[in-house]
C-alpha cells in the first residue's frame, strides 16, 4: 500500500518538478514558468564565462568568481546585440 501512494505523488510532479509543491493551485502554464526560473539559480557569466552570475536585485546580477556586476533582465540574463 505504501508502494502506491509513493507512485502518486511522483506522479503528480512529473510535469512542473520541483513547482510540485504548489499542487493543483495556480494552473500548468503558470508552474512551468516558474520552473523555467527556478530551474537556473546560477547563470553564466558573459565576462568569464562560468556559471557564477547570481540576481542580486530585478536586472543586476554578481557574479562570484569575477566580481563583476552587470546588468540582465530580470529572471534571465540577457545577452546586448553586440555580445556573441
Amino acid at each position: 500500500m505504501m508502494c502506491c501512494v509513493e507512485v502518486l505523488k511522483m506522479a503528480g510532479t512529473k510535469k512542473v518538478g520541483k513547482t510540485g509543491k504548489y499542487g493543483s493551485r495556480y494552473g500548468l502554464r503558470i508552474r512551468k514558468k516558474i520552473l523555467k526560473v527556478e530551474s537556473k539559480k546560477t547563470k553564466e557569466c558573459p565576462y568569464c564565462k562560468r556559471k557564477r552570475a547570481k540576481r542580486i536585485a530585478a536586472g543586476i546580477w554578481e557574479c562570484s568568481k569575477c566580481n563583476n556586476k552587470f546588468s540582465g533582465g530580470s529572471y534571465i540574463i540577457k545577452k546586448t546585440k553586440g555580445e556573441k
